[in-house]
Order: structure tokens, then C-alpha cells, then sequence
């Protein structure tokens, strides 16, 4: 982008929700965007980290970004030259609004909720077997997370460095997150494997 960036300082910059700022970041990195482009790298590079929106919540955001003058958008024909699809593109003062929000919003820390580990965490209520499935299956989501993310990651085009190191540093997340879920199975199996002997003494 080549024309004058507004300083956001010379205006107050709007309390967007966090989708919004991804949604225009999205459309720093290129000069236009299809819904249907954003969706599929929202669903490539996003949810491994935040989330991926729905077409629906992408349109809403892209429409909430035109009216604050953030994004522009445009139709262009399709190769049957009947239909149209709209096109949108970050605006001088939308680029300058991403990079207030990058350098300048507060750090927040992560919101964990995390379901698994409440139900572990409530293991006393738990069948032990249905709790080592639980805690099987969560391991093998975040093998498959891991996998998908190194996939990626290699994929991510050489212009966007950034967006690649995220993916390769959500690598090791997931990698992390499997080797948790292991370490907290061997824990639960060990205790189970204590209640088992407390058992058998009493038995004897």
C-alpha cells in the first residue's frame, strides 16, 4: 500500500472485538480477499490459535469493517461473466487501526477452558475406563491438531513469515498438549492401579 497512513491517534479507534482485529490482520497480508479466501485461511492458520469464524461471522466483521472505514470491497465478475464476487481490501486508515491494535491494546492472558481437564479434574466422579478414553481421545486430537499445523505451517506462503512462525510455535503447543494428556493418563492409571491393591488387601 503505497498512499498516506492516518495517524488512528487523530481519532478514537473503536472497541472492535478480537475477531474483527483478526479478521482486518487477514486483509493486511494481501491486497484483496474473497469471504471464502478468509475462511480458508482463517480455517488453515486461525483455529489452531484463536478460532475459525463461520462464513457468517466473517461477513458480519467484513461488514462492520467497511462501515468503520476500515475495509473496502468491490465486485468483480466471475469467468461465466454473470456472477459476481465481492473482493475486499484493507483501507489506508484500516492498516493504520491493525497496527494500533497490534502495538498498542493491552496483553490479556489466554482464557483456558478447557473441558477435558475439568472432567479430569473431577476424576473421583469418573468410571475409570471411561476416564482413559476421555483422556485417549484428547491425546489423539492433539496429534491430529499438531499434525495439521506442521502441515500448514510448510505450506504458509514465504511472504507471510509471521503467520508461519505462529503455526510452527501452535506445533509445539499441540506437542505439548499430547504429552500432558499422556503424562496425566499415566497418573490416572497409577491411581487406579493403587485403588486396586487397596482392594485386594482389604479382600484378602
Amino acid at each position: 500500500m503505497t498512499d498516506a497512513q492516518p495517524n488512528p491517534a487523530d481519532a478514537e479507534v473503536p472497541d472492535l472485538p478480537t475477531t474483527s482485529w483478526a479478521v482486518l490482520g487477514m486483509l493486511s497480508h494481501a491486497d484483496e480477499l474473497s469471504g471464502y479466501d478468509l475462511k480458508k485461511w482463517a480455517d488453515s492458520s486461525l483455529q489452531f490459535f484463536y478460532w475459525s469464524p463461520s462464513f457468517s461471522q466473517i461477513y458480519a466483521e467484513l461488514k462492520r469493517l467497511e462501515k468503520h472505514g476500515y475495509a473496502s470491497s468491490r465486485t468483480v465478475l466471475q469467468e461465466d461473466g454473470v456472477r459476481g464476487k465481492r473482493m475486499y481490501a484493507i483501507t489506508a486508515s484500516g492498516r493504520a487501526a491493525a497496527a494500533h491494535w497490534v502495538n498498542h491494546a493491552p496483553v490479556e492472558a489466554p482464557v483456558l477452558k478447557h473441558s477435558v481437564m475439568l472432567r479430569a479434574w473431577l476424576g473421583h466422579l469418573a468410571e475409570p475406563d471411561r476416564l482413559r478414553e476421555i483422556l485417549t481421545e484428547h491425546i489423539g486430537y492433539a496429534e491430529r491438531m499438531r499434525g495439521l499445523a506442521e502441515a500448514d505451517a510448510a505450506t504458509e506462503q514465504p511472504q507471510r513469515p509471521y503467520p508461519a512462525a505462529v503455526l510452527r510455535w501452535c506445533v509445539r503447543h499441540y506437542e505439548a498438549e499430547a504429552e500432558f494428556g499422556r503424562e496425566l493418563l499415566a497418573d490416572v492409571d497409577k491411581r487406579a492401579a493403587k485403588i486396586t491393591r487397596k482392594a485386594r488387601s482389604r479382600a484378602s
